[in-house]
């Protein structure tokens, strides 16, 4: 089966062609990075404005890049939530449209389960049951898979996510948006220990995280090494070298805890942050240190991409489902609740 796959959740417009049999036949990504910059963030109108242009263009070139019929094609994959609602909108109309026209069966994907099943992309892709670390600007999570769609969220966020406080302490630090990517540049010019930054939420047991007070503690550093407005560029990056020591040695501890409490010895990780170099080095020595294997995907496909919602569509169409009657775009969708297949 031969599934297209459309992302438009956030800020990045993503199409892909995924066939069962030969894998992923084409793909395209738009990036919004440039237009929400000026604003420091994303802005949800203009966004989905933005999809609004770029979807069916990018549909058009991956059709013709594959080289593939519209006759070919025998289902399309959206994602129809977690995300913001507008853009949602668009990429599940789009969606829902083109399946009509084609009469092909659709079907709105879990933002996050796309992402949990990206490293299945791979080559040497993980086998089940695995714990994954699902960690991005909208969210922070453990969760223990046994198969697709049978997910338990063992650990998350309770505040900000991981994503939205690189983000916020790039804001602090005078650095455009997205902070991810800009705080690992500066880190590598920061001098290890002068300052300590705190581990959330690691003195106690649990695997839930806490990120809202690494985000104050920056605030305040930043503060009281800011003289007449200005902070030094050595400051800068020993404040982004602690803040992001900081940050990957919570994720790995909570995800040390994790797999020693399930007994598992798969860890994946995906989404936004899991392309972080110093997050991929931390967590491979702790998954030998475990005996364990680490997962994850190509750094294309940890950001926000088509190939994921036509990955997981298809196994899903595959197995029979597709949408009812009922139009669903779902800015908040609990992953628990997927069926399994």
């Amino acid at each position: 089966m031969i599934v297209l796959g459309i992302e438009t959740s956030c800020d990045e417009t993503g199409i892909a062609l995924y066939d069962s049999e030969r894998g992923i036949l084409a793909e395209a990504l738009y990036s919004q990075i440039q237009l929400h910059q000026q604003y420091g963030g994303v802005v949800p109108e203009l966004a989905s404005r933005d999809h609004i242009r770029k979807t069916l263009p990018l549909i058009r070139e991956v059709l013709e890049s594959a080289g593939c019929l519209r006759s070919e094609i025998g289902g399309v994959a959206y994602t129809a939530g977690p995300g913001l609602a507008g853009a949602l909108l668009v990429g599940a109309s789009i969606g829902r449209s083109l399946g009509m026209v084609w009469k092909v069966p659709t079907l709105g994907v879990h933002h996050m389960e796309g992402h949990l099943l990206a490293p299945l992309l791979e080559k040497e892709a993980p086998t089940f049951p695995f714990v994954a670390l699902l960690v991005s600007g909208g969210h922070t999570q453990l969760v223990a898979v046994e198969g697709i769609g049978r997910y338990k969220v063992i650990g998350e966020s309770l505040d900000d996510a991981a994503g939205e406080a690189f983000d916020k302490t790039a804001k602090l630090l005078g650095l455009p948006y997205p902070g991810g990517p800009q705080i690992a540049k500066l880190a590598l010019q920061g001098t290890a220990g002068r300052f300590t930054f705190p581990r959330p939420m690691t003195n106690r047991p649990g695997l839930d995280f806490s990120f809202s007070g690494l985000k104050t503690f920056v605030l305040t550093t930043v503060q009281a090494h800011t003289h007449d407005g200005v902070i030094d560029e050595q400051t800068r990056a020993d404040i982004a070298h602690a803040f992001q020591e900081a940050t990957v040695a919570t994720l790995m501890i909570k995800c040390r805890r994790a797999l020693q409490q399930t007994g598992m010895k798969t860890l994946v990780i995906a989404g936004g942050v899991s392309a972080n170099t110093r997050l991929r080095e931390e967590l491979g020595t702790m998954a030998e240190q475990e005996n364990a294997r680490l997962h994850y995907p190509k750094l294309q496909y940890c950001t926000d991409n088509g190939a994921m919602i036509a990955y997981a569509g298809c196994q899903r169409l595959l197995a029979g489902q597709q949408d009812d009657l009922a139009f669903h775009a779902r800015p908040r969708w609990n992953l628990e609740t997927l069926p399994p297949l």
